[in-house]
């Protein structure tokens, strides 16, 4: 089959054959429909956590095996943390912080942006049938938006911040309007009141976004964390301490409230859709993606 390939080198992309994925006993062979680029993959081209191998998380596809299994013919999307099954992290439902985890296109498993790809069946969820394919596709961001209000308490009229006015930042900030807060969406130039958000998000997928989150909270306010990045983030940390100032730490979320909110049209995603390529011209679609201001570009295999 044809996949996106990072070799060594952070030139080195090709889409090439790679050898058709076999799905292992309580494991789906799913053939994907439409794959997302995100701002992850892209960090991933520039050196993070070394990756070699096939990226992609964000994917929507129809699962063509094993013949038994009752997922068959099904359109799904998949939750992307493969846990180990018997620590307890797992056991409580929070594979994503199992020590020995795998993650779809990110660590150890090859990813999405590829003719086909194996989940455990146990991370499916299928696609309500209302959804279309574009709009299902941004189940895995999604939910990482929602995580939020699994995180932190979101009262109504609450003054909050989101920083990056990309995919992630563009999501979250419907998250949040649609929990009832004052949202400010905001760029690297947007002005803003100093200490005067009770909640920033920061989304901005750079390091300078964490020392302008700092300067936007109130004190005894909170910040969410999002970006992860390559290079690490350099800020001075006293005001963390002297403003009382809680951190929270941000990345997947469940896939449910993402789905509800898609199907019911809480959260539009269309205008979010920046490009289409075939999975033949990755390369290209990659320099797209990374080009500013672009949102969401789309892989078809």
């Amino acid at each position: 089959m044809k996949a996106l390939v990072f070799e060594a080198g952070r030139a080195a992309v090709r889409v090439r054959d790679v050898p058709e994925p076999r799905a292992r006993r309580g494991y789906a062979l799913v053939r994907v429909l439409l794959s997302g680029i995100c701002n992850t993959d892209l960090e991933l081209r520039r050196g993070y956590h070394g990756f070699r191998g096939v990226p992609g998380h964000e994917f929507v596809g129809v699962v063509e095996g094993p013949a038994k299994s009752r997922w068959l013919g099904k359109r799904v999307v998949g939750e992307i943390n493969l846990g180990c099954g018997r620590c307890g992290r797992c056991r409580e439902g929070l594979a994503r912080h199992c020590a020995r985890r795998k993650a779809l296109g990110i660590l150890g498993h090859p990813g999405a942006h590829a003719g086909l790809l194996t989940l455990p069946e146990m991370n499916l969820r299928e696609v309500p049938s209302g959804l279309s394919d574009e709009e299902a596709v941004f189940t895995e961001p999604l939910a990482a938006a929602c995580e939020i209000l699994d995180q932190v308490d979101v009262a109504r009229g609450c003054r909050a911040a989101v920083l990056g006015p990309g995919k992630l930042g563009r999501l979250v900030a419907q998250v949040l309007e649609d929990a009832g807060a004052d949202v400010s969406l905001l760029g690297r130039r947007g002005r803003a009141r100093r200490s005067s958000f009770d909640l920033v998000v920061e989304a901005t997928g750079s390091p300078a976004g964490m020392p302008r989150a700092l300067e936007l909270v109130r004190p005894r306010g909170t910040i969410v964390w999002k970006s992860t990045h390559h290079g690490p983030a350099v800020f001075d940390a006293a005001p963390l301490v002297v403003s009382e100032i809680t951190v929270v730490g941000s990345r997947c979320g469940r896939f449910e409230p993402a789905l509800e909110r898609l199907s019911e049209r809480r959260v539009r995603v269309e205008h979010l859709i920046s490009a289409d390529f075939p999975l033949a011209r990755a390369a290209a679609a990659l320099k797209e993606a990374a080009r500013p201001g672009v949102l969401k570009v789309l892989l078809r295999p």
